[in-house]
């Protein structure tokens, strides 16, 4: 048997501007989920985050605001954006009852700051062990969580 292929692009529906109307609608539900979420975020990347969603100011802009190169303001950008988009997070958000405090704190930074096992043991004065065993058990409560909802 041959394969034939297809392209899809000629089957799509464009915009006025020439953009698929399907690649749009990914883009207005996904900057909504992220206007959503940065609300949850705080400080300089809380910040970096509206000034970026709100469209008013640019790269350099932020860069200068913030002291450090362009390219870093969107390399935080960019993961800020995953992390965000990611959804671990707020898949802790909606167990919490299963977390004690030290574990919703640990989620929290390492899910959406980011910070490695050894920074969130200095952070929260609590051994690398503590960190790492927390982790894991978020990280069964998270898969859980996903398994459920890919089966739903």
């Amino acid at each position: 048997m041959s394969k034939v292929r297809v392209d899809i692009s000629k089957f799509m529906a464009k915009d006025a501007d020439g953009c698929s109307l399907l690649q749009t609608s990914i883009f207005a539900d996904h900057m909504e989920m992220l206007r959503a979420r940065a609300d949850i975020l705080s400080g300089t990347d809380g910040a970096l985050m509206k000034m970026y969603l709100e469209g008013t100011s640019t790269y350099s802009q932020m860069a200068r605001l913030m002291g450090v190169n362009e390219a870093t303001v969107a390399r935080r950008i960019r993961k800020i954006t995953k992390r965000l988009l990611d959804g671990e997070y707020i898949t802790c958000l909606r167990n919490r009852k299963k977390l004690d405090q030290l574990e919703q704190r640990i989620a929290k930074d390492h899910f959406l700051d980011g910070l490695s096992q050894r920074k969130i043991a200095m952070k929260r004065r609590v051994s690398i062990y503590h960190v790492r065993m927390g982790l894991k058990r978020i990280q069964k409560i998270v898969t859980a969580t996903g398994k459920k909802d890919r089966e739903a």
